[in-house]
Protein backbone atom coordinates (compact mmCIF):
# COMPACT_ATOMS: atom_id res chain seq x y z
CA UNK A 1 0.00 0.00 0.00
CA UNK A 2 1.38 3.07 -0.92
CA UNK A 3 1.46 6.16 1.61
CA UNK A 4 -2.15 7.09 2.79
CA UNK A 5 -3.53 4.88 0.15
CA UNK A 6 -6.43 2.85 1.15
CA UNK A 7 -8.07 1.97 -2.37
CA UNK A 8 -10.85 -0.15 -1.64
CA UNK A 9 -10.17 -0.78 1.93
CA UNK A 10 -13.29 -1.27 4.52
CA UNK A 11 -12.57 0.60 7.28
CA UNK A 12 -15.19 0.85 10.64
CA UNK A 13 -15.09 4.27 12.37
CA UNK A 14 -17.19 3.90 15.57
CA UNK A 15 -18.08 7.16 16.96
CA UNK A 16 -17.59 8.56 13.15
CA UNK A 17 -20.66 10.78 12.58
CA UNK A 18 -18.62 14.33 14.00
CA UNK A 19 -15.97 15.82 15.12
CA UNK A 20 -12.85 13.60 14.96
CA UNK A 21 -14.57 10.52 13.48
CA UNK A 22 -16.18 11.96 10.91
CA UNK A 23 -13.13 13.87 9.60
CA UNK A 24 -11.01 10.68 9.41
CA UNK A 25 -14.00 9.12 7.82
CA UNK A 26 -14.30 12.01 5.11
CA UNK A 27 -10.23 12.06 4.79
CA UNK A 28 -10.36 8.10 4.60
CA UNK A 29 -12.92 7.77 1.68
CA UNK A 30 -11.35 10.47 -0.63
CA UNK A 31 -8.19 7.72 -0.35
CA UNK A 32 -10.80 5.51 -1.50
CA UNK A 33 -11.82 3.47 1.32
CA UNK A 34 -15.14 1.94 1.66
CA UNK A 35 -15.98 3.52 5.29
CA UNK A 36 -18.87 2.24 8.36
CA UNK A 37 -19.65 4.61 10.65
CA UNK A 38 -21.38 4.19 13.70
CA UNK A 39 -23.46 6.37 16.57
CA UNK A 40 -26.08 6.27 18.99
CA UNK A 41 -28.72 8.14 17.28
CA UNK A 42 -30.04 8.00 13.64
CA UNK A 43 -30.17 11.13 12.72
CA UNK A 44 -26.49 12.16 13.29
CA UNK A 45 -25.79 8.72 10.89
CA UNK A 46 -27.66 10.66 8.54
CA UNK A 47 -26.03 13.67 8.76
CA UNK A 48 -23.24 12.45 8.07
CA UNK A 49 -23.86 10.17 5.82
CA UNK A 50 -24.94 12.93 3.72
CA UNK A 51 -21.53 14.47 3.71
CA UNK A 52 -20.03 10.60 2.38
CA UNK A 53 -19.52 8.90 -0.65
CA UNK A 54 -22.42 6.67 -1.52
CA UNK A 55 -20.03 3.66 -0.91
CA UNK A 56 -20.48 4.53 2.81
CA UNK A 57 -22.33 2.55 5.31
CA UNK A 58 -23.90 4.19 8.17
CA UNK A 59 -25.49 1.98 11.53
CA UNK A 60 -27.43 3.23 14.39
CA UNK A 61 -25.64 1.45 17.48
CA UNK A 62 -25.29 2.20 21.27
CA UNK A 63 -21.61 2.45 21.86
CA UNK A 64 -21.45 1.63 25.43
CA UNK A 65 -23.31 -1.50 25.38
CA UNK A 66 -20.62 -4.50 24.54
CA UNK A 67 -23.75 -6.45 23.24
CA UNK A 68 -24.69 -3.83 20.41
CA UNK A 69 -21.07 -3.60 19.59
CA UNK A 70 -20.42 -7.20 18.81
CA UNK A 71 -23.92 -7.40 17.16
CA UNK A 72 -22.61 -4.67 14.82
CA UNK A 73 -18.91 -6.10 14.61
CA UNK A 74 -20.86 -9.81 13.61
CA UNK A 75 -23.09 -7.84 10.85
CA UNK A 76 -20.31 -6.07 9.37
CA UNK A 77 -17.37 -9.04 9.14
CA UNK A 78 -14.22 -8.54 7.31
CA UNK A 79 -12.37 -5.43 8.28
CA UNK A 80 -8.86 -3.62 7.29
CA UNK A 81 -8.86 -0.88 9.99
CA UNK A 82 -11.28 -0.02 12.97
CA UNK A 83 -11.31 3.52 14.55
CA UNK A 84 -12.95 3.93 18.23
CA UNK A 85 -13.60 7.95 18.65
CA UNK A 86 -16.97 7.80 20.32
CA UNK A 87 -17.85 9.53 23.64
CA UNK A 88 -20.06 11.92 25.08
CA UNK A 89 -19.19 15.01 25.84
CA UNK A 90 -16.79 15.61 28.65
CA UNK A 91 -18.06 18.08 31.86
CA UNK A 92 -14.94 19.36 33.34
CA UNK A 93 -14.82 20.04 37.50
CA UNK A 94 -12.64 20.00 40.68
CA UNK A 95 -12.46 17.30 42.17
CA UNK A 96 -14.79 18.81 44.92
CA UNK A 97 -17.25 19.38 42.29
CA UNK A 98 -17.30 15.97 40.61
CA UNK A 99 -20.07 13.53 40.92
CA UNK A 100 -18.31 9.85 40.73
CA UNK A 101 -21.22 8.55 39.34
CA UNK A 102 -21.89 10.68 36.45
CA UNK A 103 -17.68 10.42 35.82
CA UNK A 104 -18.40 6.64 35.50
CA UNK A 105 -20.60 7.25 33.09
CA UNK A 106 -18.03 8.46 30.47
CA UNK A 107 -16.12 5.41 31.30
CA UNK A 108 -18.67 3.14 29.99
CA UNK A 109 -18.29 4.56 26.30
CA UNK A 110 -14.89 5.78 26.40
CA UNK A 111 -12.84 3.43 27.76
CA UNK A 112 -15.40 -0.11 28.10
CA UNK A 113 -16.65 0.74 24.43
CA UNK A 114 -13.26 0.99 23.15
CA UNK A 115 -12.27 -2.69 24.68
CA UNK A 116 -15.55 -4.24 23.45
CA UNK A 117 -14.78 -2.86 20.42
CA UNK A 118 -11.64 -4.00 20.39
CA UNK A 119 -12.33 -7.43 21.13
CA UNK A 120 -15.24 -8.15 18.59
CA UNK A 121 -13.15 -6.14 15.67
CA UNK A 122 -9.94 -8.49 16.41
CA UNK A 123 -10.71 -11.78 15.34
CA UNK A 124 -12.35 -9.59 11.82
CA UNK A 125 -9.56 -7.63 11.14
CA UNK A 126 -7.40 -8.98 7.71
CA UNK A 127 -3.78 -9.42 7.48
CA UNK A 128 -1.91 -5.83 8.43
CA UNK A 129 -4.79 -4.27 9.89
CA UNK A 130 -5.25 -2.54 12.79
CA UNK A 131 -7.03 -0.44 15.51
CA UNK A 132 -6.58 3.41 16.38
CA UNK A 133 -8.22 4.39 19.61
CA UNK A 134 -8.68 7.49 21.04
CA UNK A 135 -6.93 9.65 24.16
CA UNK A 136 -6.01 12.89 24.86
CA UNK A 137 -3.30 15.55 26.52
CA UNK A 138 -4.44 15.06 29.58
CA UNK A 139 -3.09 11.73 30.07
CA UNK A 140 0.61 14.12 29.73
CA UNK A 141 -0.44 17.25 30.00
CA UNK A 142 -3.08 17.50 32.87
CA UNK A 143 -4.90 20.98 34.15
CA UNK A 144 -6.94 21.27 37.14
CA UNK A 145 -10.45 19.99 36.68
CA UNK A 146 -9.41 17.12 34.69
CA UNK A 147 -8.98 14.25 36.66
CA UNK A 148 -11.62 12.22 34.96
CA UNK A 149 -10.11 12.96 31.38
CA UNK A 150 -7.34 12.59 32.49
CA UNK A 151 -7.71 9.24 34.01
CA UNK A 152 -9.53 8.11 30.62
CA UNK A 153 -6.81 9.23 28.52
CA UNK A 154 -4.36 7.65 30.75
CA UNK A 155 -5.98 4.25 30.93
CA UNK A 156 -6.42 4.15 26.81
CA UNK A 157 -2.63 4.63 26.04
CA UNK A 158 -2.43 1.54 28.52
CA UNK A 159 -4.91 -0.80 26.77
CA UNK A 160 -2.99 0.74 23.85
CA UNK A 161 0.14 -0.92 24.75
CA UNK A 162 -1.05 -4.11 26.31
CA UNK A 163 -3.71 -4.71 23.31
CA UNK A 164 -0.54 -4.41 20.95
CA UNK A 165 1.31 -7.09 22.80
CA UNK A 166 -1.76 -9.22 22.78
CA UNK A 167 -3.22 -9.30 19.67
CA UNK A 168 0.04 -8.85 17.54
CA UNK A 169 0.64 -8.93 14.74
CA UNK A 170 -2.56 -6.56 14.52
CA UNK A 171 -1.36 -3.17 15.30
CA UNK A 172 -3.14 -1.49 17.56
CA UNK A 173 -2.55 2.62 18.19
CA UNK A 174 -3.90 5.71 19.81
CA UNK A 175 -3.95 9.18 18.95
CA UNK A 176 -3.76 11.99 22.08
CA UNK A 177 -5.26 15.29 20.64
CA UNK A 178 -4.85 18.41 22.26
CA UNK A 179 -7.52 21.15 21.73
CA UNK A 180 -9.35 20.98 18.67
CA UNK A 181 -12.26 22.71 17.64
CA UNK A 182 -15.34 20.27 17.99
CA UNK A 183 -18.35 19.38 19.50
CA UNK A 184 -16.07 18.42 22.17
CA UNK A 185 -16.12 21.97 24.06
CA UNK A 186 -19.96 22.72 23.30
CA UNK A 187 -20.49 22.30 27.30
CA UNK A 188 -18.35 25.38 27.63
CA UNK A 189 -19.98 28.50 27.57
CA UNK A 190 -19.09 30.61 23.86
CA UNK A 191 -17.64 33.18 25.67
CA UNK A 192 -15.47 30.89 27.77
CA UNK A 193 -14.20 28.55 24.52
CA UNK A 194 -13.36 31.15 22.19
CA UNK A 195 -11.11 32.64 25.14
CA UNK A 196 -9.50 29.12 25.69
CA UNK A 197 -8.91 29.40 21.31
CA UNK A 198 -7.14 32.53 21.51
CA UNK A 199 -5.05 32.07 24.52
CA UNK A 200 -3.70 29.00 22.70
CA UNK A 201 -3.19 29.89 20.04
CA UNK A 202 -0.50 32.59 21.58
CA UNK A 203 0.64 29.54 23.56
CA UNK A 204 0.99 27.00 20.98
CA UNK A 205 3.87 26.34 19.11
CA UNK A 206 2.31 25.85 15.95
CA UNK A 207 0.70 29.22 16.45
CA UNK A 208 -2.59 28.04 16.15
CA UNK A 209 -5.55 25.92 17.56
CA UNK A 210 -6.08 22.29 16.37
CA UNK A 211 -8.79 21.53 13.69
CA UNK A 212 -10.38 17.85 13.07
CA UNK A 213 -8.92 16.97 9.85
CA UNK A 214 -5.01 17.48 11.47
CA UNK A 215 -6.30 14.77 13.94
CA UNK A 216 -7.93 12.71 11.14
CA UNK A 217 -4.14 12.61 9.01
CA UNK A 218 -2.44 11.59 11.93
CA UNK A 219 -4.88 8.59 12.43
CA UNK A 220 -4.74 7.72 8.53
CA UNK A 221 -0.83 7.78 8.78
CA UNK A 222 -1.05 5.33 12.15
CA UNK A 223 -3.38 2.52 9.71
CA UNK A 224 -0.98 3.10 6.56
CA UNK A 225 2.34 2.54 8.44
CA UNK A 226 2.40 -1.37 9.13
CA UNK A 227 5.55 -0.98 11.06
CA UNK A 228 3.82 1.43 14.34
CA UNK A 229 2.59 -0.23 16.82
CA UNK A 230 1.69 0.09 20.56
CA UNK A 231 2.02 3.85 20.19
CA UNK A 232 0.19 7.27 21.45
CA UNK A 233 0.80 9.73 18.65
CA UNK A 234 0.58 13.57 20.21
CA UNK A 235 -1.62 16.13 17.86
CA UNK A 236 -0.76 18.61 20.04
CA UNK A 237 0.42 21.28 18.34
CA UNK A 238 3.75 21.34 20.61
CA UNK A 239 1.43 21.48 24.06
CA UNK A 240 3.40 18.96 25.99
CA UNK A 241 6.60 21.05 25.48
CA UNK A 242 4.98 24.33 26.70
Amino acid sequence: MTALDFDGQRIALLGGTSGLGLATAQLAAARGARVVIASRTEERVAAALATLPETAEGHVVDLGSERSIAALLADLGGLDHLVFTAGENLVLHELADTDLTAARGFFETRLWGALAAAKHAAPRLRPGGSIVLMSGSAAARPQAGWAVAAAICGAIEAVTRALAVELAPLRVNAVAPGVVRTSLWDAMPDGDREAMYTALTDQLLVGRVGEAPDVALGILQLMANGYTTGVTLPIDGGATLV
